[in-house]
Formats: structure tokens, sequence, C-alpha cells
């Protein structure tokens, strides 16, 4: 059997990582090895099925816990508890219930209840940051399993012929098995999980009931939606054959950065430059806002760089919530680095006054800040 990467190793972060961490590892080796991204590669997709496994297991509690302590074999049979009929004396699979309920999407498409449905699918779209603003609507392909179109979702190359107990669970539809100190119950890998067996197999899906199918989906993402965001699409997942619901289509929501507007939560920052002399003396200025238009900002004079001005409400929606973040201007001071001989004159005019007695000024220095204002703005 060949030997398994470590998890923290395929994710490249350490064993301290915090779950935050492990999102942004996780997140940013999904989206460079994605197949759709890499088409026709298969160690890309081999390496995006080894991330997404390593993702499953680190970002629980429980399983990490299980893995820092027993590495690969926590899962796999042959680990602490791999040998006899059970663990911890649960056997006939108490304990091997309980973790079907828990985690039973994971090990074999279970749901609540005890109803078998096909696997999840999971899918990376990636929007901008407007987008995330307004919400959008974005097809996705997504390589998925449908129902079979020859037999229906039967397995039956035959709808008429008869189907016998499986010989391998005896009708029950899933079979029990050790991995590492869990007892587990699992699809029966014989029957998928239908408890019968076909004499005479569909010739196009040899009796699975389904067939391999790229599908584009329009995915409504709302407005609001931040980075990082999972959304959920119930049975939009794969088929899982008759009397089989599908699983469930999981979209992983990546927000693009922005060139002007940085967020954070539901507010929105926009950084504004001004030249000294409009910081010096006040202003109006007209910026850009994340829903497309414009608005007017007064500057008071003597703003200083760092400062902020909050526009109420015109930041992100909360999702769930009528609630509306803020939008706040940062004020960034330029200094000119190329100097005409008169604005060289005006500012040495205007740092001798500066630095003298004000009190003392002569009544032709009060119209200084005009004159600066006025040539600075090309009056």
């Amino acid at each position: 059997m060949a030997t398994k990467i470590d998890y923290y190793e395929i994710l490249e972060v350490t064993r301290t990582a915090s779950a935050d961490d492990l999102k942004k590892a996780y997140r940013k080796q999904a989206m460079r090895f994605h197949p759709d991204r890499n088409p026709g590669d298969d160690a890309a997709e081999h390496k995006f099925k080894e991330i997404n496994e390593a993702y499953d297991i680190l970002k629980d509690d429980q399983k990490r816990a299980a893995y820092d302590q027993y590495g690969h074999d926590a899962f796999e049979g042959g680990g602490p508890g791999g040998r006899g009929g059970g663990f911890g004396g649960f056997g006939g699979g108490g304990l091997g219930d309980i973790f079907d309920q828990m985690f039973g999407d994971m090990m074999g498409g279970r749901r609540g209840g005890g109803r078998r449905s096909g696997a999840d699918v999971q899918v990376q779209v990636e929007i901008s940051l407007t987008e995330a603003f307004s919400g959008v609507s974005k097809p996705v392909e997504v390589r998925t399993r449908v129902k079979c179109e020859s037999c229906h979702g039967s397995g039956s190359a035959d709808p008429n012929a008869g189907s016998s107990t499986c010989p391998t669970c005896h009708g029950a539809g899933k079979v029990r098995a050790q991995q590492g100190f869990f007892l587990v119950e699992r699809p029966c890998p014989t029957c998928n999980g239908s408890g019968k067996t076909i004499s005479n197999p569909c010739k196009v899906c040899h009796g699975a009931g389904t067939q391999a199918k790229t599908e584009t989906i329009d995915i409504d993402i709302p407005a609001g939606v931040e980075d990082g965001t999972r959304i959920r699409l119930s049975g939009k997942g794969e088929a899982g054959g008759e009397g089989v619901q599908p699983g469930d289509l999981y979209v992983h929501v990546s927000v693009q950065t922005h060139q002007i507007f940085q967020r954070d939560g539901a507010n929105v920052y926009c950084r504004v430059p001004l030249r000294m002399t409009q910081a010096a003396l006040g202003t109006e200025v007209e910026v850009p806002v994340i829903d497309g238009g414009r608005t007017k900002v007064r500057i008071p004079a003597g703003t200083q760089t760092g400062e902020q001005f909050r526009l109420r409400s015109k930041g992100f929606s909360v999702l769930r919530s009528s609630a509306r973040g803020d939008m706040y201007i940062q004020v960034s001071v330029e200094t000119p680095h190329h100097l005409t001989k008169r604005q060289r004159e005006l500012l040495e005019e205007f740092e001798q006054e500066a630095g003298g007695d004000h009190a003392k000024a002569s009544p032709e220095s009060a119209g200084f800040f005009s004159k600066v204002r006025d040539f600075f703005e090309g009056r």
C-alpha cells in the first residue's frame, strides 16, 4: 500500500494551524488545483482530491484530534481498536451507528433518519467584490452523475426483469467495517445500497442506474456574501440510482480583491488622495461608491492623513438581515514631488509665515491661503 502524505503537508500548514489558517490554506490550494482550472491534468485532479480529503479531516475538531494522535491509522483498518468486534465495549455497531449519523454524508452519502442518497458534489466559484455587494447568478459547470437515460435509473436492461437479494449485505443495503477505532456502516459496495442485485444490468450504466455527465447550473449568490462562504443546493448532487435521492451540491464562494475598495465584514473602505492644499483649506470631493454610483464628501480644513469620514448604510448587506454596513472614506494627504518655481516661492512664503509670529503678520498676508488654493487648483 502506498504511503499517504501527511494532511498538514498537503495543505502546507503547521500542525498548530488555526481553523481560519486551515480554511485559507484549503481555499488557496483548491483554487490552484481545481480540475476546471487544470483540464486534462490527472496530477492536478489527484492533488485536488488529496486536498479535499485532508481538509475534510482537519476541519473537524474530533477527527483532527484522532488524526493528531494516531495519524492515518485512525481512519484505516489496523489502527487502535482495529482488532476484535468493536471499540470501547460498544460491539454490535453502537458507536458505528452514532458515527454514521454524525458524519454519514462524508462516509457514503447517508442522511439523517437512515435515508440513502447520492454523493455530494463540491464546486468553486469566483466572483468580484461588486458582485458580492449586489448578488449575482453565475453559471457553473458541474461534473456529476445523473439518472441513466437508458434505464431511467433502474439499472436493468429489462424493466420487467426481476432482481434478487444482494448476497453481500443480504438485503440490508449496508455493511459494517472497522475503520481505525471507529466501527462504521457504509453502503454495500455490491448493490450500492439498494439491497438488490440485477440479473440483466443496463449496458449503458452497467447496473449502477447513473451515468457521468457535465451540467451547467445557475448558482444564485446572495448580496452580502463573504469570501469563503459555502452555499448548499439540496438535491443538486449526484444521483444515486433507483429509489435513492440525489446528494447535495456545495458551492464554495471566493471573492476577488478590488483595486479601490476594501471590505471588513459589512463595512467597506475607500482611500481618497488629497493634495495638501485641499487638506489644509478644506474642499469637497466626489468619491465612488461600491454600488457603482458617486457621492460628494465635505472635507473640513485641517484634515490629516488617516482621518476617516463615515457614509451610513453605504456598505454591504448583512446576510439574513435587513441591516447594512457603512462606507468609510480614508484620507491620504499627498506631498507634491515636483514643484515649479512659483509653487516653491509660495510654499517658502508659507513656511516663513508659519514659523513667524502670526499675531504680527502683515495685513497683506491675509489672502495667502487663497492665493495658494487658487494657484494649485488652476484658477
